[in-house]
C-alpha cells in the first residue's frame, strides 16, 4: 500500500473513531486498535483464510473478558488489529461505482466499513460470537 493511500485510510479512522461515544473511548483503553495493511501470514495460517479468496478486515487477538479467569496472568493484553487492504476491498474500493446489485466503493462505504469492523471487533473483546454481532448487525 503507498504512502498517500494509507494516509488517506488513516485519516478516515481518525474521522470514525472520533465520531464514537465516548464509552466507546474508554473501551478501547483495554484493548488498543492497531492499524496494518494486511495481516502476516501467520494470522491468515492460524485462521485458515486463503487470502487470494477471503478477505480479513479486523482480528481481535487475546482473551475476551467472558473467558478470563482470576488465575489468569502473564497473558499478553488483548488489541484489535484492523487491516488496511481488506477494508478497503470489502467496501469495494476507493471509487464509488453501481452495478445491478446496488452502489460499491468510495469513501462512504470504506468509512462505514471501519466503523462496522472497530465495533465487530470491540464487541469479540467482549466475548459477543459471530452470531451474536450478526443479530447486532455487525456481522
Amino acid at each position: 500500500m503507498k504512502r498517500k493511500e494509507r494516509e488517506r485510510f488513516d485519516a478516515i479512522f481518525e474521522e470514525v473513531l472520533g465520531s464514537l461515544p465516548p464509552a466507546i473511548h474508554q473501551l478501547l483503553d483495554e484493548a488498543p486498535v492497531i492499524l496494518e495493511d494486511r495481516p502476516t501470514r501467520a494470522m491468515l495460517k492460524e485462521l485458515g483464510i486463503d487470502p487470494a479468496e477471503d478477505d480479513l478486515c479486523g482480528l481481535h487477538t487475546g482473551v475476551p473478558l467472558t473467558h478470563r479467569s482470576v488465575n489468569d496472568h502473564g497473558v499478553l493484553p488483548d488489541v484489535i488489529h484492523l487491516f488496511r487492504e481488506g477494508i478497503i476491498d470489502h467496501a469495494g474500493g476507493w471509487d464509488a461505482d453501481e452495478d445491478e446489485d446496488g452502489p460499491f466503493g468510495g469513501e462512504a462505504r470504506i468509512r462505514e466499513e471501519v466503523r462496522i469492523t472497530l465495533l465487530h471487533e470491540l464487541g469479540h473483546h467482549f466475548g459477543l460470537d459471530e452470531e451474536d454481532l450478526e443479530r447486532l448487525g455487525f456481522g
